[in-house]
C-alpha cells in the first residue's frame, strides 16, 4: 500500500517540513484576523510548506480541471470570538483542566499520542507486533493480481499471521489482542481481515469455548492451518433471524451419529468462505439438533468440508459472484444427508446430549441456546469495529498527507499553496480526526469493559459492544468516503491505499449483526431498562458567560441531549397503540435510535476525557483537549434547537457556536500531521510516487 503523492513542478513545489508546532497557533489573545488554515501572522504553518501570508478576500480560480479535490482559495476568516477568555463560575468543576481557547504551547508529541491511542501501557498491548507484520513487503499492494489470485494471497498472508503466533489458541482467547490484529490487517487486506476473523474468532474461539472432556479435540490441524476454519450460520433465507434457520442435524441413537441436511434451497449456507482456495477447510455449521421428533434448537457441528482437492461427498459448494466488499471466496454451501460422528456436536452446559437421545440444558428456551452457541459473535463485533477503525485511521493518514503535498493556485500571481491551507479542505479532515480519536478511545474502553465483565453486567457489556460496533463502522464509512473525495481522482486507484476501504467497511457494517438491527435491539433495551447518564453537575439555568470551550459544559450538554431523546422516546412508546406491538414500537423507534446514538457518543466523550487525564505532557494534553472540544461541538450542533428549547443553552451560545468551531479548526490546523503521525501507519511516507 502506498500513500499517494503527486509529481510537482520543481519550480513551484516546496518540500513540507517536519511538524514543529509553535506557540502562535491562535489569535485569541491579540484578536488579529488570520487567513484560514494558517498560523498566527508571521508564523509558517508547521506541517505545511511556508507560504506568504495574505489577507486577500478574493477567491482565485482553480488551476484548471484536475484530479484533486476542491482547490480554490477562500476569503479570510473573521476575527474569532473571544468568549473563551471570559471567567465562568463553573470552570472549577471541569472534569478536565480546560485551557479554554488558548494556544497549544510547545510541541505535542506524536509518540505520546500513539501511547494513548494504542494503550501501550496496557497488559495486552500487541499493536507493535501487528504493525511490524503488515510493514513487510508481503503485505504491499500488488495491482497486477486477478481476483482469484488476490483471494489466494489473503490466505498466504493468513499463514504469515499464524507464523507470528507461539500459540494461536491464546490469540483466540484474548479479545484485546484479537481486535488489535484486525486494526492493522483491515486496511492492508480486507479479505485477510475476513478470513482471520472467521478462523481465529468464530471457528477456533468457538471450539475453545466448547471443550469436550470425554473426547478432547486435537486442534493441531487448525492451529497449524493444515485446515482453515470457517463458520456457517447465515442461510439464504435467514440472516438477521438466524435463530429460525432450517438446516437440521438428526441424531441417530442406533449408530450414535448425526445426519446433517439442507432441507430447502433457502436453507443453503450463504456467504461463508468455503471454496478450496487457500487449502482444505473445516466448518462449524449451525443446525437444528433433532432427536426423534423433538427440536432442541440450534447448535454447532464440526464438519470437514474437503478432501485435499474436492468437497466431501454430499457437500455442494457453489461460488458466489464477486461483491463490493472484501475480496474473499464467498459461497453457497449445502449438505445432502452428510454423516457426522457423535463428537461433532459442540456441547457445554447449554446442551448435553445423552446416548438415549435426551438432552439436558441449563437454558430453558431455544433462543438462549442459540445465542450461547454463537456467543463468539460478540467478540466478532469488536473485531469488525476494530478493522473499520483501522481503515478510518489509514484513510485520514493518506488524505492529510495528500492535503499537504498537493499544491494549487494561490491568491497571488505565480503562487502555489497546499490544499491544507484551505479551511474548506482541512476542516472536514479535522472533524474526522476528532471523531476517529473519540472512536479509538471508545473502542479501548469497550474492550476493557468486555475483558473485565462479570455475569452481573454481561448484558450491559454486550449492549455496549453492539452500540460500539454500529457507531464505529458507520462513522468509518463516512470518514473513508470523505477522505477519498479529498484525494480527488487519485483516490480512486486501489494502489494508493484508500479506494477499497469504504467497500470493505460495508462488509463490517453487515457482518456479526447488521448495524440497524443491533442498534434497534440496543435502543429498545436502553429505553426499557437503562436510565439516561446524568450530567456531571446539577442542572441550572444556562449562563451566557459559560464558554463553549468548557469541556465539562459541553459534555453535560450531550448528557442533556440523551435525556431529551430518552424522554421523547418513552412518551412516544406510551402514546403508541397498546394492542399492536409493532406499531407501538414504530411510534417510538426513531427517538429511541437517536437516544442510543447519543448514548454512544456520550460513552465516547467520557472515554476521550478519561484518556486526556492519562498524559502529563502539557502540549499533548492541550492538543487533545482542543480535539475533544471539536468532537463535542460537531456532535452537539444538530441538537442545539432542543437544548435551547429545554433551557440548557442560551441564545448567546447559538450565536457563538460557529465562531468557536471555526476558531477550534484554526487552532488544530497546524497539528494535522502530528495527529496522523500518531496513527503509526506502516508506510508513513510514500516509498514510490504513483501518478495514475
Amino acid at each position: 500500500m502506498t500513500l499517494l503523492t503527486l509529481h510537482q513542478d520543481p519550480a513551484q513545489h516546496t518540500t513540507p517540513t517536519p511538524a514543529t508546532p509553535t506557540d502562535g497557533v491562535t489569535d485569541t489573545a491579540t484578536g488579529a484576523a488570520t487567513s484560514p488554515g494558517t498560523p498566527a501572522p508571521g508564523t509558517p504553518a508547521p506541517d505545511t510548506p511556508a507560504t506568504p501570508h495574505t489577507d486577500s478576500t478574493t477567491a482565485t480560480a482553480t488551476d484548471g480541471v484536475t484530479g484533486g479535490a476542491h482547490e480554490a482559495a477562500t476569503p479570510t476568516d473573521a476575527t474569532p470570538h473571544t468568549d473563551a477568555t471570559t471567567p465562568t463560575d463553573d470552570a472549577a468543576t471541569a472534569a478536565v483542566t480546560d485551557p479554554g481557547a488558548g494556544p497549544v504551547t510547545g510541541t505535542p508529541h506524536a509518540d505520546e499520542l500513539s501511547r494513548l491511542l494504542f494503550d501501550k501501557d496496557g497488559p495486552d498491548h500487541s499493536h507493535d507486533t501487528w504493525r511490524a507484520l503488515v510493514s513487510r513487503d508481503e503485505f504491499r499492494y500488488d495491482p497486477h493480481l486477478t481476483r482469484t489470485e488476490r483471494i489466494a494471497q489473503s490466505y498466504r498472508r493468513l499463514r504469515l499471521v499464524n507464523d507470528t503466533l507461539d500459540h494461536p489458541e491464546d490469540l483466540a482467547r484474548n479479545p484485546g489482542r484479537l481486535a488489535a490484529l484486525h486494526e492493522w490487517i483491515g486496511f492492508t487486506d480486507g479479505g485477510l481481515c475476513t478470513a482471520a476473523s472467521i478462523h481465529y474468532n468464530l471457528f477456533l474461539g468457538s471450539l475453545l469455548d466448547h471443550p469436550d472432556p470425554d473426547h478432547p479435540r486435537d486442534l493441531t490441524p487448525y492451529t497449524t492451518l493444515k485446515n482453515t476454519g470457517t463458520f456457517l450460520c447465515t442461510e439464504l433465507d435467514h440472516g438477521n433471524d438466524a435463530a429460525a434457520l432450517e438446516t437440521t442435524a438428526h441424531y441417530n441413537p442406533r449408530t450414535n451419529d448425526f445426519t446433517l441436511h439442507t432441507p430447502t434451497p433457502g436453507a443453503r449456507k450463504f456467504m461463508p468462505n468455503t471454496s478450496l482456495t487457500g487449502g482444505p477447510k473445516t466448518a462449524l455449521v449451525a443446525a437444528r439438533l433433532i432427536t426423534g421428533t423433538q427440536d432442541h434448537g440450534v447448535y454447532l457441528f464440526l464438519t470437514p468440508l474437503h478432501t485435499h482437492n474436492q468437497p466431501h461427498p454430499g457437500i455442494t459448494i457453489q461460488p458466489l459472484p464477486p461483491t463490493n466488499g472484501p475480496t474473499i471466496d464467498h459461497c453457497l454451501t449445502s449438505f445432502h444427508h452428510v454423516r457426522l460422528p457423535r463428537h461433532a456436536l459442540l456441547e457445554s452446559d447449554h446442551g448435553r446430549l445423552h446416548p438415549d437421545g435426551t438432552l439436558t440444558s441449563n437454558l430453558g428456551n431455544h433462543r438462549k441456546r442459540f445465542l450461547h452457541s454463537i456467543n463468539r459473535v460478540t467478540t466478532g463485533k469488536l473485531c469488525m469495529s476494530a478493522g473499520c477503525l483501522g481503515m478510518a485511521r489509514a484513510a485520514l493518514t493518506t488524505a492529510v498527507h495528500h492535503a499537504h503535498t498537493r499544491h494549487t493556485t494561490g491568491p497571488k500571481p505565480g503562487q502555489r499553496i497546499p490544499l491544507a491551507h484551505h479551511r474548506t479542505h482541512h476542516a472536514p479532515l479535522l472533524n474526522h480526526l476528532a471523531t476517529t480519536y473519540a472512536l479509538t478511545f471508545l473502542h479501548r474502553h469497550t474492550i476493557t469493559q468486555y475483558t473485565h465483565h462479570t455475569p452481573h453486567n454481561k448484558t450491559h457489556t454486550e449492549r455496549l459492544i453492539a452500540l460500539t460496533k454500529a457507531h464505529i463502522t458507520w462513522q468509518a464509512r463516512d470518514i473513508t468516503t470523505q477522505c477519498r473525495e479529498r484525494c480527488g481522482a487519485h483516490g480512486l486507484f486501489p494502489h494508493n491505499g484508500i479506494a477499497d476501504l469504504t467497500h470493505n467497511i460495508e462488509g463490517g457494517i453487515t457482518a456479526e449483526g447488521d448495524n440497524l438491527v443491533i442498534l434497534t435491539k440496543a435502543a429498545a433495551e436502553i429505553l426499557l431498562t437503562q436510565p439516561p447518564t446524568p450530567p456531571h453537575t446539577p442542572t441550572t439555568p444556562p449562563n451566557p458567560h459559560t464558554p463553549l470551550t468548557n469541556l465539562t459544559f459541553l459534555r453535560n450538554l450531550l448528557a442533556h441531549t440523551q435525556t431529551i431523546w430518552h424522554t421523547r422516546a418513552q412518551q412516544a412508546l406510551r402514546q403508541g397503540p397498546t394492542k399492536n406491538p409493532t406499531q407501538r414500537w414504530n411510534h417510538a423507534a426513531p427517538a429511541a435510535l437517536t437516544t442510543a446514538t447519543t448514548h454512544t457518543q456520550l460513552q465516547a466523550t467520557d472515554a476521550f476525557l478519561t484518556t486526556i487525564n492519562h498524559t502529563t505532557h502539557t502540549p499533548t494534553k492541550t492538543l487533545l483537549q482542543h480535539l475533544c472540544r471539536l468532537y463535542l461541538l460537531n456532535t452537539l450542533t444538530p441538537h442545539t434547537g432542543d437544548l435551547l428549547a429545554h433551557n440548557h443553552l442560551h441564545p448567546h451560545h447559538i450565536h457563538t457556536l460557529h465562531t468557536t468551531t471555526n476558531h477550534t479548526h484554526h487552532t488544530l490546523t497546524p497539528h494535522m500531521t502530528t495527529l496522523t503521525q500518531a496513527f503509526q501507519h506502516p508506510h508513513p511516507t510514500p516509498h514510490t510516487t504513483h501518478t495514475p
